[in-house]
Parts: C-alpha cells; structure tokens; sequence
C-alpha cells in the first residue's frame, strides 16, 4: 500500500488537471485551484526539507573539517544572515521585507546583484572558451557553425550598423529570425513532446523513480 497510494493519488491529481485544462468550468476549476494550493503547500515544506538536508550537509562537512569545508562555512554564514535579516525586515515592514530601505533591500541590492552580474562575467569567459573548442573549422559542420557564429556576433556589434556593413547586420537578422527560429521550434517541439511524454508515464504510473 505505500506505493499503491502514491500512485493513486498521482493518477487522480493527473487527470484532474488533464481535464480542468480542457474543461475549465465548474466543478473542474474549482478542483483544479484547490489541487494547486495542495502543490503550493506541499512545495513549501519540501523546500524546507531541502534546507534542512543542504546546511546539515555543509555543518557535517565543517565539523568533520573536509576538503573545502570553508566554502560551507561561508555558504552556512550567509545563509543564517540573510534569513535572520529577512525575518527582521519582514516584521519591521508588515512581511513586505523588500521594500526599499529595509535591511534586506539592501543585501539584495549591493550584495546579491553584484554577485550575480560578477558570476554572469565569469560564465561569459567559459561560454567563450567553450565556443572556442567547439567552433574548431575541422569539419564542413563545424565550419558552418563558426560561420553563421561570427557573423551573427559581428551583426550585434553597433558599429556593423552603419552603411558600409550593413549587410552583416540584415545577415544577422535574416539568420536569426528564420534558420535560427525553425531550429529552435523543433527544440521547443521535441522538449514538448518529451515533456507530455514523461507525464504520461508518471501519470500511468509506468515512471516510478520519485517512489524511490
């Protein structure tokens, strides 16, 4: 029984939503936003299991004083700072703790932001130097790829935008909207495809990894 309930349960919430996005009346809506305030609720509590597992984790790893271990008593740190200011923030605001002028505000806004843009930075430099491997003219298919790459880059640069290389930047538009698109719909169709086929099997109860 404790894997036939949750298979159960796993099929009746699938064709619930199943037909309240095709029916969406009563009583198949009312179902629905009553379902996804179950899902709301039980993600809540899953995000504070995950918590829970990621700092017993990373205290486990300063206790025993494992390879990196400082990286988890920074990560630890910060983690129980930002919470303690959250809290505060959110009962000195009435819960609205990111309001401007807040102590949370702030963290985001001169801590979390650069930090963001400064990791955006360092992937761009692992972006450039996995294009570089990648775009290596050994082959006809690689050869067109390191092509079309440098003329789209050039097509975005706003100095391509003047009279004499305007051609580049129409290229760039032309090879973006129309060879560029057609790929990535067939991307989008198969991930699609992918997606529905998943929650079928999960659905049917064929697909029982979560169970595990």
């Amino acid at each position: 029984m404790r894997r036939q309930i949750p298979l159960i349960l796993t099929f009746l919430t699938g064709i619930a939503i199943f037909i309240a996005f095709f029916i969406p009346h009563k009583p198949f809506n009312e179902v629905q936003d009553i379902l996804l305030d179950w899902a709301i609720i039980i993600a809540g509590f899953a995000l504070l299991l995950g918590i829970h597992s990621l700092l017993r984790k990373h205290i486990t790893h300063i206790k025993k004083k494992d390879g990196g271990w400082g990286y988890s008593l920074i990560l630890t740190f910060f983690f129980v700072g930002v919470f303690t200011v959250g809290i505060f923030s959110a009962i000195q605001y009435k819960g609205y703790s990111l309001t401007p002028g807040s102590l949370l505000y702030f963290v985001y806004d001169y801590m979390v932001i650069p930090l963001s843009a400064t990791m955006f930075a360092l992937l761009a430099f692992f972006i450039a130097s996995a294009a570089y491997r990648a775009f290596r003219a050994r082959k006809l298919n690689a050869t067109l790829l390191l092509i079309a790459a440098v003329v789209v880059m050039l097509g975005r640069v706003p100095i391509m935008e003047n009279a004499f290389f305007n051609f580049l930047s129409r290229f760039s538009d032309w090879f973006m909207f129309i060879p560029q698109m057609a790929a990535k719909r067939g991307i989008l169709i198969g991930v699609a495809l992918g997606a529905f086929a998943m929650s079928l099997r999960i659905i049917l109860g064929i697909e029982r990894t979560y169970l595990q």
